[in-house]
């Protein structure tokens, strides 16, 4: 894999690329990865090679992913930064330093039609921090817009000493439009449904411990969670039982839903699950 032959640094986190509507095929694809000296590097799956490097960050790499149309690379450091930089050109064109100091633990978009919310743009993108702030904003890459939504704070207990937290997780909801789910350390152990219309919690779904990783289905109403008791539960929304299956022996700190939301990918220390999803 061409993401491991940078030599002296690690790859802290990758994304792929969005196929561009009607284009499909491995010569196509592309995956960028983040890595611990900073820097970002693009690369083409079927050739095996670099076409891209680019040194937007000062920290080292945290979370990384593509705008929907795959023309922006949104990156985020350890110190908090987030940078939007040009995936044909490689040049940085938004630094927001509004998580300055925490790390960013997500990065995620997702389309929305133009006049939602009462802002312009056709994306909606979050990022979320380790001392559980959430920011979403509205972006016209093509007119150099980016507008600040919503600012999302969770409270939490004060931390423990030495007590290694869990990660603060967001995701916006493929089958709620116009909202989010929430999940970290805080009061309750719990996933919170947030409105970005109400500006409102309006859901919360009890778990049996605090997450470390968070994926939502593009095909129904499901949550799959991961735990540090080697546990993942697949949890119907609004209601319904979860489903809890062991397998890792570890914990499971990567859940990701594949395109169809027929197959789950799921990551502990030492092993990769992928699981096929049946019913309805």
């Amino acid at each position: 894999i061409p993401v491991s032959l940078v030599p002296s640094q690690s790859c802290q986190c990758l994304a792929w690329k969005p196929h561009p509507v009607g284009v499909w095929g491995a010569e196509n694809q592309h995956v960028v990865a983040g890595y611990s000296d900073g820097t970002i590097r693009v690369f083409s799956v079927s050739r095996t090679e670099m076409e891209l490097k680019m040194h937007p960050h000062s920290a080292a790499l945290t979370a990384i992913t593509y705008s929907t149309d795959g023309e922006m690379i949104l990156s985020g450091g350890k110190d908090g930064l987030v940078a939007v930089s040009s995936s044909r050109t490689g040049m940085t064109i938004h630094v927001l330093a509004d998580h300055k100091g925490s790390p960013i633990t997500v990065l995620q978009c997702t389309r929305k039609q133009y006049h939602d919310f009462g802002v312009e743009g056709g994306e909606l993108w979050l990022a979320t921090s380790s001392d559980r702030r959430v920011s979403v904003w509205a972006s016209d890459w093509l007119q150099d817009k980016c507008e600040l939504l919503d600012w999302l704070s969770f409270p939490a207990p004060a931390d423990p000493e030495g007590l290694d937290l869990p990660p603060s997780l967001a995701a916006f909801c493929p089958w709620e439009q116009g909202a989010l789910v929430y999940a970290g350390f805080g009061m309750q152990e719990e996933a919170l449904f947030y409105s970005l219309r109400k500006k409102q919690v309006v859901r919360r779904v009890s778990l049996p411990a605090f997450a470390t990783s968070l994926s939502l289905s593009p095909a129904a109403p499901v949550m799959a969670l991961g735990f540090r008791a080697r546990l993942l539960r697949l949890q119907p929304c609004p209601a319904g039982d979860p489903q809890d299956y062991a397998g890792h022996d570890d914990t499971v700190h990567l859940c990701r839903f594949g395109p169809s939301g027929r197959r789950l990918l799921t990551a502990s220390h030492s092993a990769v699950l992928v699981w096929e999803l049946t019913g309805g």
